[in-house]
């Protein structure tokens, strides 16, 4: 006998359908995020630890994302990130308070005004499987962004640096890794070897090719995908496209002045840059329709 899914309830409330953002680093999640944490009846978290811990498990090593554990692991996770608590938003991540316009410990919502929860961590993308999972009625919104822009606003980010050390690709590492984009063990000395914008590229093309997959195995509608570059240059039309997809009133206010110009990769990257990223993800870029422009 099929047993029914699983309702988690947060304080009091129960969760039903909520929305994870996904995309390679500095696609626009964390934007989008912004908007819906200004959102009526929205409870997004960003970057909560407990969330992340879990995320960046499976996303170094898979085969744990694919244990009996892995979906009560993630939606308990969740359920910790998602406590309206006294000092709930003194965990958070300093963009997550920001975004929600906390100046003290918290919370950025009451309770009793919260209809809809979501989580715009860094890297939801690599754990999408298991978030179906825990959620089977989850909403999903990828954003794709040029990888050249990408690639430029992670050469920025010591966060995003971190993870491409020589010992972070160990010999625990497994293969294919979808996270540092290696789909081979003996790729490893040459990934090791490789400039910094080179696996930046390689990180890009791999959550790209992630998403062309979801796009294949999920219901149309369950997600959504959206392009940075729209959310920057038609914000009225993305949110629009959004809340029709929520079946909900998104905030479009969030979305302006704050966004990197796309295309600024054309006054940020060193040529030498430029001419690997374009060579190691040149089949994503075509097929996005990035190196037509």
């Amino acid at each position: 006998m099929r047993l029914p899914p699983h309702i988690l309830v947060v304080n009091g409330i129960k969760v039903r359908r909520p929305v994870f953002l996904l995309g390679a680093p500095h696609s626009g999640a964390d934007l989008l995020g912004r908007a819906l944490k200004r959102s009526p009846g929205f409870h997004v978290t960003m970057g909560r630890a407990c969330v992340a811990h879990v995320v960046y498990a499976f996303a170094r090593k898979p085969s744990i994302a694919r244990t009996t554990g892995a979906t009560r692991v993630l939606r308990d996770a969740l359920s910790e990130s998602w406590q309206v608590l006294p000092g709930s938003c003194g965990q958070c991540a300093e963009s997550c308070r920001e975004a929600g316009g906390v100046t003290a410990a918290g919370p950025c919502v009451a309770t009793g005004e919260v209809t809809r929860f979501g989580d715009a961590g860094p890297d939801l993308l690599y754990s999408a499987q298991v978030l179906l999972q825990a959620f089977p009625d989850a909403r999903f919104v990828q954003l794709i962004r040029d990888g050249r822009d990408v690639t430029a606003d992670m050469l920025a980010d010591p966060a995003c640096l971190a993870w491409f050390k020589p010992g972070m690709l160990g010999e625990q590492t497994e293969f294919p890794n979808a996270f540092l984009g290696v789909n081979r063990d003996e790729h490893r000395d040459r990934w090791k070897g490789m400039p910094i914008a080179g696996k930046c590229a390689l990180r890009w093309r791999s959550a790209v090719r992630l998403s062309a997959t979801l796009r294949k195995d999920l219901p149309e509608d369950q997600l959504l995908t959206l392009r940075y570059e729209d959310l920057v240059l038609r914000p009225a039309q993305s949110v629009a496209t959004l809340a029709e997809f929520l079946e909900t009133r998104v905030s479009k206010v969030a979305l302006y002045g704050r966004s990197a110009e796309a295309g600024s990769w054309r006054t940020r990257l060193r040529p030498g840059d430029l001419q690997l990223v374009e060579k190691v993800a040149r089949e994503e870029l075509n097929r996005l329709g990035y190196l037509k422009s």
